[in-house]
């Protein structure tokens, strides 16, 4: 039983209750850190208390097993870091936070948590928990937040003008899961991942088919994945069978999928347009934000390389490809050298023992 499906039937097994986490030798070095109370939830109560963790162990009973949310991947792999680094935590004990009200709540699912009852901890807050300050203004003060957390540097300069006690956080990637492929396994030159999320029809016709004709041009050989239509499972095969793979997202805020790619030992040629913030929900009335931007916030030259349009890819295309031929990219040392389940662990523990010191507020 991997990590998410142990947290899941735990969950599923104590409505509204909680769970303390199998224990692990405590990592040498540092000494016993302190335990977490770890809450996240995706869903509110629909029809009855509880049925949020039957709803969708009815869907996978229907349907099979779901697609993977970008939130419960955050708490999954931190979860799975944290056994790895033997650091103890419980999950989604309500009754235990409500009665240490001294002790630091970590909330990392949607806010809704917020209003189930009056919290009186110290709160850690995210990462997946809101797409910008102005939907928190009201609903956060009255609370001891220490800090709230968001995936990538751009993102908290974008939130600290509102937030002060903004931190940059990453979760870390399963490199075990998602090691390199031999190169004799390897069937198809490119991996197109389009995550293109707005307006999609437009990008396809200025971007995403400009690409596919060019790549057609160039003899090589093209898949396509698409965000939210695929499961894990497939997206492991797809990378294991592809020499490359070109990324199209508007921006990201960690961007997991491209770093699991990264992880496999797969280059990435990266659409990094720039500019502002464009999330249509905000943008251009409600937050106007441009500030480095990115849809690769964690890359650098060992990765792969990037292209801001159309013409920026045709123009260096061949050099990426003439690259990942030569072996030249190194893009899962990166992963391990920033981005492993241990790191991305320890430095959350780390930022939570820094928020309950006496100094920290």
């Amino acid at each position: 039983m991997d990590v998410a499906e142990r947290i899941e039937a735990n969950l599923a097994s104590l409505p509204r209750g909680g769970t303390e986490a199998s224990l692990v030798p405590t990592a040498t070095g540092g000494g016993e850190r302190m335990m977490l109370n770890l809450f996240f939830e995706e869903r509110d109560d629909r029809w009855f208390p509880g049925d949020r963790y039957i709803r969708p162990l009815l869907r996978r009973v229907l349907l099979g097993r779901s697609w993977i949310s970008g939130q419960r991947r955050v708490f999954l792999n931190l979860c799975a870091g944290l056994d790895r680094i033997g650091v103890r935590y419980r999950v989604n004990d309500y009754g235990h936070i409500r009665k240490h009200p001294e002790e630091l709540a970590c909330i990392i699912g949607r806010p809704f948590v917020l209003d189930w009852f009056a919290w009186k901890n110290p709160l850690l807050l995210g990462v997946a928990m809101y797409d910008h300050p102005i939907e928190a203004l009201d609903s956060l003060k009255d609370l001891d937040v220490r800090a709230i957390l968001v995936p990538c540097t751009w993102y908290a300069d974008m939130c600290r003008p509102y937030w002060p006690h903004v931190e940059a956080w990453p979760v870390g990637i399963e490199t075990d899961l998602w090691p390199p492929a031999p190169a004799e396994q390897k069937s198809v030159d490119v991996l197109l991942y389009d995550k293109v999320r707005w307006d999609h029809a437009r990008y396809e016709t200025e971007l995403i088919e400009p690409i596919r004709r060019h790549l057609a041009a160039s003899g090589r050989t093209v898949e396509v994945i698409r965000y939210g239509h695929y499961k894990e499972d497939d997206y492991k095969a797809a990378l294991a069978r592809s020499r490359s793979m070109i990324f199209l997202c508007e921006h990201e805020s960690q961007g997991i999928a491209c770093q699991q790619a990264l992880s496999s030992g797969v280059p990435v040629f990266a659409w990094d347009r720039g500019g502002p913030w464009q999330d249509p929900q905000y943008f251009p009335d409600k937050v106007r934000y441009e500030g480095g931007v990115s849809s690769v916030p964690y890359f650098d030259a060992r990765c792969g390389m990037t292209f801001t349009d159309v013409d920026g890819f045709a123009a260096g295309w061949n050099g990426f490809w003439s690259h990942v031929g030569a072996g030249d990219f190194a893009p899962r040392d990166y992963v391990m050298d920033n981005l492993t389940l241990e790191k991305g662990a320890l430095h959350y523990c780390e930022i939570a023992e820094a928020v309950m010191q006496p100094h920290a507020r």
